[in-house]
């Protein structure tokens, strides 16, 4: 495939595309310094650097940490493209319509310099990771293509591509993240050593125009983030990497093997957040519910969101991106019984037919069918959100028929759904037997339009109901809106907020949690009014 060729959009909505809110804190600011004691401005302090953030919540917290290094070393971040010195567009590569998106947001980016100021252009995230050599080769605008396990040295990279000596502070995050890495593969006598020398060989490396080793790279601190959220919700990475060998997907190869977070780092991490103000704790990975398996210590991620629920402050937790086979009963009764655990569980299924989930190599539909049954009966007011893949080699009109059928009788509360396609170097893509690209279209585009009707019976049906409401503030129309435990940003439906008739109940506010009446549905979004 030809990473520059424009593809067929696949999925049933385009890819997030966010712009960088500077009044989104930094977390974990460092103390104020003494004038006496203050060193010299570093040589980035007035270059100014933008982000466009593409693709999943994944990308938004690997785009966060790299503006909070950016903005250590002394860089100024901001959200306007045309008055940045450097714009960095951190890729998607899941699907084709991502990659489209993700080619198209690097040239217009480029296209910024024609008013004659040179801005540099950096491409961060997963079409960097995947296709490096051929980006690099392909679109000369590049400035710096890098890859993960090069993000601590992309600040240092950046000062020597504008002409400037790497600043201390910049040197000093590039060895920080590489003796990181040196550490979780080093061991016994001279991991000391071989730790050092590969921090001086990362330092070495930030002059080189294309920066990608490695997809599995080891942790280091991400508390300090410029966050692209609002200041009462965040994303909580608490694992990285897969091992399952799903034939469609190629995030193995470029994302690395699942290896979870250690378990204090991810409370340190959600302490840090919760203390500038956060609420609402996303748990994201590409595996959520497999946590701490690979640890072999006991602790997962029923005993994880326990010890997150002690957070003074801390109101929701949230479960995105789990795999149907790691539902243990202690992981179900903690969502159940926890009263800060969101009653809402993400968990993509790709399809229903034995056949084409066999063609997948995906769990089997009698555990799908078990294990949602399970679900719905242990855990009052459940919404269950999934996704499906449409038009999978192979796949007949009848197996269609089955998914169509299954999703009607079922009734998620919320679903996605992607026409399948082919990605580089996965078994799917040599498959016989593929879709028509319509036939793919038409029948992802018959799954939305049924998810619609269900999903606006199932707001109607929840007129009159109190909820807690989190306030996310007004939108670009002027609309107050918000979400309920049900609603997970971004990709849910939204509630539209007006103030109660009653003057002794308070206004609303951004980032506040309210308890609310549902007054009616607007097709599957939902309209509510204080009640206290």
């Amino acid at each position: 495939m030809q990473v520059l060729s424009r593809g067929v959009a696949a999925a049933s909505q385009p890819a997030c595309r966010r712009r960088v809110k500077c009044s989104a804190a930094t977390v974990d600011a460092p103390a104020p310094v003494p004038a006496s004691a203050a060193p010299k401005q570093p040589q980035s302090v007035g270059k100014k650097v933008s982000l466009v953030a593409l693709g999943c919540p994944k990308n938004v917290v690997d785009g966060e940490v790299l503006l909070g290094d950016l903005a250590r070393a002394g860089f100024t971040v901001t959200d306007d493209h045309e008055d940045s010195d450097a714009i960095i567009v951190n890729t998607c590569a899941f699907v084709e319509d991502a990659k489209s998106e993700s080619l198209e947001a690097i040239v217009e980016a480029a296209s910024l310099n024609e008013d004659g100021r040179r801005r540099k252009v950096v491409v961060t995230g997963c079409l960097a990771q995947r296709y490096s050599n051929q980006l690099a080769a392909d679109l000369p605008e590049a400035d710096l293509v890098v890859g993960f396990q090069s993000y601590g040295g992309l600040a240092a990279s950046l000062q020597q591509s504008m002409g400037m000596q790497p600043t201390q502070e910049a040197l000093a995050i590039a060895r920080e993240a590489a003796e990181a890495a040196a550490a979780a593969t080093s061991s016994g006598e001279g991991g000391a050593a071989a730790a050092a020398g590969t921090a001086a060989a990362a330092v070495a490396e930030t002059s080189q125009r294309v920066q990608v080793g490695a997809a599995t790279v080891p942790f280091r601190p991400e508390w300090g983030r410029h966050r692209l959220t609002p200041p009462h919700s965040a994303y909580l990475r608490v694992a990285e990497g897969c091992n399952h060998a799903c034939t469609f997907c190629a995030i193995p190869g470029f994302r690395g093997k699942f290896r979870s977070k250690p378990w204090q780092a991810v409370l340190d991490e959600a302490a840090r957040l919760v203390a500038s103000g956060v609420k609402e704790l996303n748990l994201i990975a590409e595996d959520t519910n497999q946590y701490g398996m690979d640890r072999r210590d006991g602790r997962d991620l029923a005993q994880l969101m326990r010890s997150l629920s002690e957070l003074e402050g801390l109101r929701w937790i949230r479960i995105l991106y789990a795999y149907p086979s790691y539902f243990n009963d202690a992981l179900i009764d903690e969502i159940a019984n926890n009263p800060k655990v969101c009653k809402y569980i993400d968990m993509p299924l790709q399809h229903i037919s034995n056949l084409t989930l066999l063609g997948m190599n995906r769990p089997p539909r009698e555990h799908t069918l078990n294990l949602l049954a399970k679900l719905r009966a242990r855990i009052p007011n459940l919404a269950l959100r999934t996704t499906f893949i449409s038009g999978f080699p192979g796949e007949t009109d009848a197996q269609h028929r089955e998914l169509v059928d299954f999703v009607k009788e079922f009734k998620f509360e919320r679903m996605g759904c992607f026409a399948f396609s082919e990605e580089d170097g996965t078994p799917a893509a040599s498959l016989p037997d593929q879709v028509p690209q319509r036939l793919r279209e038409r029948r992802r585009d018959e799954l939305i339009s049924l998810q619609q009707r269900i999903g606006e019976e199932w707001a109607a049906g929840r007129a009159g109901q109190e909820v807690e409401v989190i306030v996310e503030g007004y939108n670009d129309d002027g609309w107050l809106i918000g979400r309920t435990q049900w609603d997970a940003p971004d990709v849910d439906p939204l509630v539209f907020l007006t103030e109660a008739e009653d003057p002794a109940i308070p206004r609303l506010e951004a980032g506040q949690m309210r308890r609310c009446v549902i007054t009616s549905n607007s097709l599957f979004d939902l309209e509510a009014t204080p009640v206290a």
